[in-house]
């Protein structure tokens, strides 16, 4: 049973009088005990629902919707489930003292994988839970393989934990998709180690559709840590030249590339991008495969459209590794539509060690870098650096302290070309 929080007005749920305060009991007869049970039922065109009002009456109810118009019921989110690794690579335990205490916190929970896309080792996974992934059908599922030899996948993660090859193996017999991803240390499971895991995850193929190949994050407070470097610029290119040779070996046998190296590695290699197409699905673009190649093409098509527009003055933020893409595209722009577009590029200092991208950015650094700058009349900030729904940095600074500070409209937008341009379109319209 699941008290429901609230009903959108003029919802389906708001006409058939639900409210606030019920409780869902079942939907097509589906015990509902969290969001997930709720949204897999929710979909389906005609839905039995029992619920029981806050009064402690019983009432069902039949509804006939479209699959794609939810019915209005706002539901609590789930607890995370919390993960008992010690992964020597952890981000977590490479953040500095100060920030808020949820930061801290690690997540490790199978809804998440469901619901978000994050990722997961389902070191924690209960026979239940495996159960209940196979009987609803919880797919897809993106899962952290790091090594198939469990010897070496317990180094990494720091725990006594089950082999995760056969639980892989009951999932894609089950039905289940999985999406895995390799976070690649030098010298400890690359090399033939990382061809071992390929190869392991290319045979339960198709069930498991694709690995990523992503480098280990690094920080600048990793004191009382296990050692780990970056990766050389030769070791991200051999690395990058091995992925593209077991691309095309893989697409002459299973019809797919399967395998794709994470963008920053192309960066550390300082090798050209293969085109958008070599990214197939882009079924990784959010763990930061093709996202670059993404940017390029719609980069383009915002180009072809662009229109002359009259603005002030404008100022852009970025991260490090994504400037020289954002700085290209912005002078592009600026030229066709005759802006004065300014894009500031801000060092990770809170991070500091080798941390770069624009969604690790704080409030603080942009308050620090940019009060040497001529910011223009209107600051533009990346919705990537902020908390999901609110106008808030990591480190809790605000939007508003920007505008305090530097006297400044800040606005918010779209990390992505067409973000960018509706922006500055809608500005347009407003200031015009």
């Amino acid at each position: 049973m699941l008290e429901i929080l609230s009903v959108e007005a003029g919802s389906i749920a708001d006409e058939l009088g639900i409210q606030a305060g019920d409780s869902l009991v079942a939907v097509n007869g589906e015990p509902v005990n969290d969001l997930v049970d709720y949204l897999i039922e929710e979909p389906k065109e005609s839905l039995h629902i029992a619920l029981t009002r806050a009064s402690g009456d019983v009432w069902a109810l039949d509804v006939e919707h479209d699959a794609d118009e939810p019915l209005g019921l706002v539901l609590p989110h789930p607890e995370p489930k919390q993960c008992g690794n010690n992964c020597i690579f952890c981000f977590v335990h490479q953040l500095p003292r100060g920030m808020r205490r949820t930061l801290y916190v690690k997540d490790e929970d199978y809804r998440f994988s469901f619901l978000y896309g994050a990722y997961v080792t389902l070191t924690n996974l209960a026979e239940e839970d495996l159960q209940r992934i196979l009987n609803k059908k919880l797919s897809p599922l993106y899962v952290s393989v790091h090594a198939a030899d469990h010897m070496l996948r317990q180094e990494l993660l720091g725990n006594p934990a089950p082999d995760v090859m056969p639980i892989l193996q009951q999932l894609v017999s089950g039905g289940i998709e999985v999406h895995t991803q390799v976070v690649v240390c030098p010298q400890i499971n690359d090399g033939e180690q990382l061809a071992q895991t390929s190869r392991e995850l290319v045979a339960l193929a198709p069930g498991v559709k694709s690995l990523a190949v992503v480098p280990v994050g690094l920080t600048g407070h990793r004191q009382r840590l296990p050692e780990l470097r970056p990766h050389t610029r030769q070791e991200a290119l051999e690395l990058v030249e091995w992925v593209e040779t077991t691309q095309g070996e893989l697409l002459e046998t299973l019809g797919t590339r399967f395998i794709f190296a994470a963008d920053e590695l192309y960066l550390k290699a300082e090798k050209e991008f293969p085109p958008l197409s070599v990214y197939e699905d882009l079924s990784q673009v959010e763990n930061g495969v093709g996202l670059i190649p993404q940017f390029r093409s719609q980069a383009d098509e915002v180009l072809d459209s662009a229109e002359p527009l009259e603005l002030p003055a404008i100022s852009l933020v970025t991260g490090v590794s994504a400037a020289a893409e954002i700085k290209a595209f912005a002078r592009r722009l600026a030229d066709k539509c005759g802006l004065d577009l300014r894009v500031h590029v801000i060092e990770n200092d809170f991070f500091s060690g080798h941390v770069t991208v624009t969604g690790l950015l704080t409030g603080q650094d942009l308050l620090a870098q940019l009060a040497e700058h001529d910011l223009g009349d209107i600051l533009m900030v990346p919705d990537v650096m902020l908390r999901e729904g609110e106008e808030v940095f990591l480190d809790d600074v605000s939007i508003d302290n920007l505008v305090e500070r530097f006297d400044k409209q800040v606005e918010v937008v779209a990390a992505d070309p067409w973000g960018l341009w509706d922006m500055l379109d809608t500005l347009s319209v407003e200031l015009g």
